[in-house]
């Protein structure tokens, strides 16, 4: 007798915790989620003029045209319109610091930065690790900026307030760096164009 009341003791705790953990709890942070935080809540993602999602600040991508700032490469590849092979991942590439590979693609992207007479700084040729990086360092954007001021034709001055604004700081006041995020950034830029016309 007492086994068979263990056993329904067991099968009703069982149960009383799959209700906690797989219903309530989660019913719970999604609710809270929506309603303090719906931004983050639904992935942080940006918005044009015209409500169309254009990406995540959270995720980094790829701009490879001169009136923009780059940022940080990635091993994996960002998802830009078509579907990309793979996407929806995280990670570095695994190459360890003695695989030629990855001497050859820091190498090349230091050149090509060279010719674009850009200093190639840490950010810029190296990949995060988890690869989606948002972000590149304030000196970063600095170091950018005469380009991206060239080809918009707009002064320099009109660019660094901007920089400025877009830039995060510490987690927590204390962990990490201050560092820039690229979309913000980038998409302020293509606002203050259409301002201008």
């Amino acid at each position: 007798m007492t086994f068979i009341r263990e056993i329904i003791q067991a099968i009703r705790m069982t149960l009383v915790l799959w209700l906690l953990t797989a219903i309530i709890y989660p019913l719970a942070i999604l609710i809270m989620g929506q309603a303090l935080f719906p931004f983050q809540a639904n992935g942080s993602v940006m918005e044009n003029v015209e409500s169309q999602a254009i990406g995540s600040t959270l995720i980094g991508q790829t701009f490879v045209s001169d009136g923009y700032f780059y940022g940080r490469p990635s091993s994996v590849r960002y998802s830009q319109g078509q579907q990309a092979s793979p996407t929806g991942i995280s990670g570095a590439s695994n190459l360890a610091p003695s695989n030629p590979a990855l001497l050859d693609r820091i190498v090349e992207q230091a050149n090509q930065f060279r010719e674009d007479n850009i200093q190639p700084s840490a950010d810029l040729i190296y990949t995060s690790g988890s690869g989606l990086d948002p972000h590149i360092s304030v000196r970063t954007a600095r170091q950018q900026l005469r380009r991206v001021a060239r080809a918009r034709d707009i002064p320099e001055d009109e660019i660094l307030p901007l920089i400025n604004r877009y830039t995060d700081g510490r987690f927590l006041w204390i962990f990490g760096e201050p560092g820039v995020n690229v979309l913000r950034l980038n998409y302020a830029l293509d606002l203050q164009d259409i301002n201008r016309q």
